[in-house]
Order: C-alpha cells, then structure tokens, then sequence
C-alpha cells in the first residue's frame, strides 16, 4: 500500500527551517485542490441545480474516495476499530449531517453569486472553529498560532473588501441572499471541522474512514432533496465532466481529513480555507472576475498567516 507519504522527498533531504509541520503542508495541499475545484464548478456546473450537483458531486466522490481508501489504508486497521461504541457512531453521523447542510447551502451560495464575493464570505470559518475547538476540545494555542489565524482571516475579509467603510462588508452580507448563505454555510463547516478533528482525536478510527463515513452522510442528506428536481435538470450531458471533478474533490477531502488528524482544526482550518483566495485569484484570471489586485493582496496575507501557524 502506498500512501501520501510515499510520494514525499524524505525529510533528512530538507533543511528543518524549510519545512512545514505535516498537518500544514497536508492543509496548503487541500486548500490548493479545493479553490481549484470551486472555479471549476462555477465555470462547467453552475447551471445545474444545486441540490442535484450536490448529490451527483457526493456520490461520484465517494466512488472515487472508496478507491484512495483502498490504496492508503493503514495495515492491519478495521474498518469499525474494536471498542467503537454508540457515542463514537453518532459523532460521526453528526459530521455527515453537518457536512451535509453546509455543502447544500454553500453550491447554492456559488449558485447565486460570483465566486470572488462568495468564497471569502463562505471561508470565514476559522472565525468559528476557534472558539468551538477552545470550548468542545479544550486545544492550547501557542500566541503565534494565534495571530496566524487572525492574519489567514484577515486574508478572507480583505479579499472581500470593495470599499464603504471598515464595516460595509458585513453590512452587505446582512442583506444579500448570497452572503447569508455564504455565511451559514461557514458555520456549519466549522462544526463539521470540530467534529472531525473530534472523531479522529477520540476514536480509534483511521482518517480514512472518518471521510468515508462523511461522504455517505453527505450524500444520504443531499439525495432526497435532489430527487424532484433530477428530471429536468440536464445531469446526464453533464455528467462525464462531474464525475471527473469530482475526483479533485476526493482528492481534497483525503488531504485534509489526513491534516486534521495531524494537528487541531484550528490550526487546520485557517489554512485548508485559504483556499477562497486561490479561488477568487481563479476566479480573477478565468473567469473574468473583479477586483485582481485585492485578491493577491489578500494571497499574501494567506501566506502571512500560514508561515505564523507553522512557526507556533
């Protein structure tokens, strides 16, 4: 079996200063696949509907995901670890169904808006995974971690930025169908991300199956609601080029469940959601998208607040 660690240069090859803790690296390698993801998805799929793109997205995903668990599965490791009790199992199913929601209100958020406006908006969730992980985890945070999350979010509130005062984002997104949403969305994501660093601190499951396990329940939530509008969506002309997105998507996901069980959420989280600034760069540069310039400055903050986390 070959896993992600397989295909890395050996540390003894690297200068210490030079590398990034595991759990970083593995969140800078998501963020990358994720923001490339949503520009993909609002450029190929934006016309579907949200519910269905949902479904078929999860599913394909979830194939492709039953086959990177295969290849990376830990010798000698059950699928359900000996000992995983009732508590352990709803912990998970909260996951998926947190999963679930946010992934539903977020497509419909990149539905309705631009994905420069959006994905900032929808990437705040570091704002709400800190005091979740200091409250349900009891995590300690050293006082450069601390700032690099205040620097990789003030990254998605600059990238937001379009003039009006300090407050005029905010103001927006108080009144705009998109932002709301987007928003909503973020809140439910950072539940999710608490829960799975929960599930992967506290149980004796291997990351593998926490994504799989989440991917079932997102796709269990996201299939009723798809099933009325399935017929007249147009899926079947468009379902060659999803399903091979959706094999970025698993390859996304693989990477942060493996960040997250390398290092807190609140750590992970920060830096897996810069991936709202590779997304609104895209977005600038494919799609034709405003304010260019904002975003790469907002790029450097994300940076700014990356090398923080790593040096606490």
């Amino acid at each position: 079996m070959f896993g992600i660690a397989s295909f890395v240069v050996p540390s003894s090859a690297i200068p210490s200063h030079a590398m990034l803790p595991p759990g970083v690296a593995l969140a800078v390698a998501a963020a990358l696949a994720f923001g490339g993801y949503l520009v993909a998805y609002k450029r190929a799929f934006a016309d579907l509907p949200a519910t269905v793109y949902v479904a078929a997205n999860e599913a394909a995903a979830l194939g492709w995901y039953a086959v990177i668990a295969a290849v990376t599965w830990p010798t000698g490791e059950p699928l359900v670890p000996p000992g995983t009790g009732l508590r352990d199992g709803l912990l998970v199913a909260g996951v998926g169904l947190a999963a679930g929601a946010a992934t539903l209100v977020s497509i419909r958020a990149f539905k309705l808006g631009e994905v420069s406006y959006v994905a900032p908006l929808n990437k705040l969730v570091p704002v709400f995974v800190l005091p979740l992980e200091l409250l349900v985890l009891a995590e300690r945070l050293g006082p450069l971690q601390v700032v690099g999350v205040l620097v990789a979010t003030a990254a998605i509130y600059v990238a937001n930025y379009e003039g009006g005062g300090a407050l005029a984002p905010f103001r927006r997104a108080a009144g705009y169908t998109p932002a709301r949403l987007a928003l909503g969305g973020a809140v439910l994501f950072a539940v999710a991300d608490v829960g799975t660093r929960a599930a992967l601190s506290t149980t004796a499951l291997v990351p593998q199956a926490v994504a799989l396990a989440t991917l079932v329940g997102v796709t269990l939530v996201s299939l009723p609601f798809a099933a009325s509008r399935l017929p007249e969506s147009g899926l079947r002309e468009s379902l060659p080029g999803l399903v091979a997105l959706a094999a970025v998507f698993a390859v996304a996901i693989h990477l942060a469940v493996l960040a997250f069980d390398a290092a807190p959420a609140s750590v992970v989280s920060p830096v897996v959601n810069t991936q709202a600034v590779v997304a609104v760069v895209l977005g600038g540069l494919l799609l034709g998208e405003r304010g260019l310039g904002r975003r790469l400055l907002a790029a450097l903050l994300a940076v700014a607040g990356v090398a923080l986390i790593a040096a606490g």
